[in-house]
């Protein structure tokens, strides 16, 4: 099994700027100490990531971003006396709701939480020649439950539609669609198999209760993706529903709902996540309601065209909650004595979670990598299913912090290909815990070739982090990442492409980044 990221406590922080009584030669070594760190510090800057010419200054703006996002929110409509019911399932609330929102369901149906497919697209490392494909959660691979296909029933819990039982799923049904799962404000909401809702369920007081969406909509499916609270994201899960300042600066201290970054035209809500997406279409950026060159300090702006604004402001990921990090499902199905869930489950197999976990950094254009169904694979290396794309030459990227997944799951040992295990319903793993069968019938469903011999590769997948911001005060320092006597800091210089700090090394790369900028090459 491959080994946990080292999850080291956060940096301390660094030393008080007040002075004990001195002579005044040790305040003067001091001094000139202080401004030898100042120029390194910018020096660094700017071989790191300057673009403009050495002969414009950086603007120093102040950034005051609370009129880009505090837009006008919808006004609030009681539904309680137009809500007339009885309602029987979640279809007859959607047809009630499309009585007056005509448009909505239209709406839905084109949307990637309804299809669980993104636009077509041309996937990084494919053949050129073949057409761009749509893909998604509905038809990819990951290393947490493998696959939704065969496993439906089970998976679909969370779509915003109901009965995805199979792959007859009719995705063109406005009466399928759930717009309670998104609107409820009860609290009381659950969804079961198919995503219908659970038995007992009150619809009656629960439809009568829409609103616009919160974090408890959003956050009901999105913080226990993967099958449980912080699994799936290092920077997502139950802590973000009433959060406090020190987990999320923007939820905690300003109340931000998911929906005022998130913005949505026509149901389509913004957002990418390279899990499931190759391209950088819809991100959410932060530049989206702040300056990109926020800072008061000229040395700070200056590493903003090279260093996500999240790697400096998410110093660290499941800040009070322990998030997955491996997962390996080559021993599940033994009776072993291990009691704790998180370490261990006969359905599933063995895990590694962390809490206060330090992100692991690459460069990242906002595109990825991605592993496609039948794509050949080498098990003597670590397969990744969607790798960040970029590097220090790349004029687009910047050096972002993600969790890493580690994984390790069912691969064919002839076809050399990854396979999909049916683990839900009769046949399923969890039932006759029979990887030979199960593999069986999940590849199957999911067409993928399977020639009877199996064994277990080694995956990693990437989630770029972009949650549990921090204000200035908690995010890194100069010596967080520099270091002048060469100590090795948060970042590996020489992964990333330098020849060393780039504080005291330089950088020609970047050096001839600047002389193309003032000769407005691209």
């Amino acid at each position: 099994m491959p080994n946990a990221p080292f999850s080291p406590a956060r940096p301390p922080a660094p030393p008080s700027s007040s002075m004990p009584p001195a002579s005044r030669r040790p305040r003067l070594v001091a001094l000139l100490q202080g401004l030898m760190l100042v120029a390194v510090v910018t020096a660094g800057a700017f071989v790191l990531g300057l673009r403009r010419p050495q002969s414009e200054p950086a603007p120093l703006m102040f950034d005051s971003p609370s009129k880009a996002w505090r837009r006008p929110r919808p006004v609030h409509t009681d539904h309680a006396g137009m809500m007339k019911g009885p309602f029987t399932d979640g279809p007859s609330v959607t047809r009630a709701c499309l009585a007056c929102h005509e448009d909505a369901g239209r709406e839905v149906l084109k949307t990637s939480h309804f299809t669980w497919l993104g636009s077509k697209a041309s996937i990084p490392g494919h053949d050129e020649a073949i057409e761009p494909i749509a893909i998604g959660k509905r038809n990819l691979l990951n290393n947490f439950c493998l696959s939704i296909e065969s496993n439906w029933p089970r998976c679909t819990a969370c779509h915003a539609g109901y009965g995805w039982t199979d792959a007859s799923f009719d995705f063109n049904r406005a009466d399928a669609v759930d717009c309670l799962v998104c609107h409820e404000q009860t609290g009381t909401y659950r969804k079961g198999l198919g995503g219908l809702p659970e038995e007992g369920t009150d619809l009656m007081r629960i439809a009568a209760s829409v609103g616009a969406p919160t974090r408890e909509n959003c956050g009901t499916c999105h913080f226990a993706g993967g099958g449980g609270d912080a699994v799936k994201h290092g920077d997502l899960d139950g802590t973000l529903f009433f959060p406090r300042e020190h987990v999320d600066l923007h939820m905690g201290r300003e109340n931000f709902q998911c929906v005022d970054c998130h913005r949505t035209e026509h149901h389509e809500i913004s957002g990418r996540s390279i899990s499931v997406s190759v391209t950088g279409d819809g991100r959410v950026m932060c530049e989206d309601c702040h300056a990109s060159a926020p800072h008061r300090s000229a040395q700070l702006n200056l590493h903003s065209d090279a260093v996500a604004c999240e790697t400096c402001h998410i110093p660290e990921m499941a800040i009070d909650t322990p998030t997955k990090l491996v997962w390996d499902w080559s021993t599940a199905g033994r009776d072993v004595a291990v009691k704790d869930p998180h370490r261990y489950l006969k359905e599933k197999g063995s895990f590694v979670y962390g809490a206060r976990v330090l992100p692991e950094y690459r460069w990242w254009n906002g595109e990825a990598e991605r592993y496609l169904k039948r794509d050949r694979i080498d098990p003597t290396k670590v397969v990744g299913l969607n790798r960040p794309r970029g590097d220090i030459d790349d004029r687009e990227a910047k050096i972002w912090p993600f969790k890493v997944h580690r994984g390790k799951q069912p691969y064919d040992r002839e076809l050399k290909h990854l396979l999909v295990a049916k683990t839900y319903g009769p046949g399923g793993f969890w039932e006759d815990y029979d990887w030979g069968k199960a593999l069986t019938l999940g590849s199957k469903a999911a067409d993928i070739p399977f020639s009877g011999q199996y064994g277990f590769a080694e995956t990693e997948m990437f989630w770029p982090l972009a949650h549990m911001v921090q204000p200035g005060e908690g995010a890194l320092q100069c010596t967080d990442c520099h270091s002048e006597r060469g100590e090795k800091g948060r970042l590996d210089w020489l992964a990333l492409g330098f020849d060393g700090d780039p504080a005291y090394r330089g950088s020609p790369r970047r050096e001839r980044f600047a002389h193309a900028s003032e000769r407005g090459d691209r």
